[in-house]
């Protein structure tokens, strides 16, 4: 039932100096030599001290598995030998936006020409996750309904809790940054892919964009591919964490499906209520409390996100992603990237010391 069901996985990393451990440009270098390995499975993003992969198109988690630590582990090499060193975190604990180069790309620079410091200042890192479908009026279904489990997710994902050197008291600071940017957050319902594409066509011809991949919501039909696009998430500190991430995303879209083929929907909530639990994910990650609009009152969100388990219990297995479903147990017992960063920050009070953890947890189990 769930073949179509592919996975595609983006991350960013941070690029720094080992000395320093600054965010440092790397002029492409490594992207050029990692081209020569994983061909276009790398790229350069908006700032010079980032690295974007992306996995082959997956045909299930433990496929994607194989890419994401197969690419972290390239890329550490790649990056080591041109003296330079890898780190996964949604912001740098300390780095300073206004010391970062911007890549030379027209693209990019139409960019800061338009949105100006709101573009420089957006150095931030993040996770995206593809999930294939049969058709785009499918996407558009899907996405709608999974729109109400974003922030469960997302505050699973939580790894930022650090901005130019403080302690923002936000678990994820790194969705505070990309909200200065326009058509950002949760998206609004669509009632069917016309009205969608009707939409996208008419910020075209008003010069609001000049393509669709200038819609940077935290989920999407992708404009090009038959895939709801997952953007919600900080880059995960960890593959395992990634790979859960993604397997939870995968199994909500397979549940959501399933439900369809049975002539059931999910109810679908407003963008305004969902767009409550995601500053609430933002704030508190795991530690705090959602709103179960059901129930219409405050829900402890590990609950909630046990109740999320439950939910897709069922389509699991047939997706063989029960393992990395399952570890959604050891965030939760552990903390999210965010927590074990404060973590370190409180025995040490040395931020130095919390980027030299991320860095050390780049390759953990790949």
């Amino acid at each position: 039932m769930f073949k179509a069901f592919t996975l595609g996985i983006e991350e960013e990393y941070m690029v720094m100096d080992p000395g320093t451990r600054e965010l440092r440009s790397h002029e492409q270098k490594i992207v050029e030599q990692a081209h020569k390995v994983i061909r276009d499975q790398v790229k350069a993003e908006f700032h010079q001290a980032v690295v974007e992969v992306g996995t082959q198109i997956c045909a299930n988690i433990h496929e994607a598995r194989e890419d994401v630590a197969l690419l972290r582990r390239t890329i550490t090499q790649i990056a080591g030998d041109l003296g330079f060193s890898i780190g996964a975190s949604g912001t740098h604990p300390f780095s300073k936006w206004e010391k970062q180069l911007i890549t030379d790309h027209p693209r990019y620079f139409e960019i800061v020409n338009e949105m100006q410091d709101a573009a420089r200042s957006n150095l931030i890192f993040g996770l995206h996750v593809h999930v294939g479908m049969e058709n785009r009026e499918m996407a558009l279904h899907i996405a709608n309904s999974v729109r109400y489990f974003l922030p469960h997710i997302f505050a699973l994902s939580t790894n930022s809790p650090f901005w130019e050197g403080r302690n923002t008291g936000f678990k994820s600071f790194r969705t505070k940054v990309f909200d200065k940017f326009p058509r950002t957050g949760i998206p609004d319902y669509f009632a069917s892919i016309e009205e969608y594409d009707n939409y996208i066509k008419l910020l075209v011809k008003t010069n609001c964009i000049d393509n669709a991949k200038k819609v940077w919501w935290d989920l999407r039909v992708h404009p090009f591919f038959n895939t709801v696009e997952f953007r919600i998430c900080d880059v995960p500190m960890t593959v395992d964490d990634t790979i859960t991430l993604a397997a939870l995303f995968q199994a909500v879209c397979a549940k959501i499906y399933k439900l369809r083929m049975q002539n059931l929907n999910f109810i679908i909530y407003n963008r305004a209520l969902v767009n409550e639990n995601k500053w609430r994910a933002s704030r508190y990650g795991i530690d705090g409390n959602l709103i179960d609009f059901g129930k219409e009152m405050e829900v402890n969100t590990r609950s909630l996100i046990y109740e999320l388990l439950d939910f897709i219990d069922d389509v699991v297995d047939d997706l063989d992603s029960r393992d990395a479903v399952n570890a959604t147990a050891a965030i939760l017992e552990h903390g999210t990237g965010a927590d074990r960063q404060l973590k370190v920050y409180e025995q040490t009070q040395d931020l130095v010391a919390v980027t030299d953890y991320i860095h050390g947890q780049f390759l953990k189990n790949c």
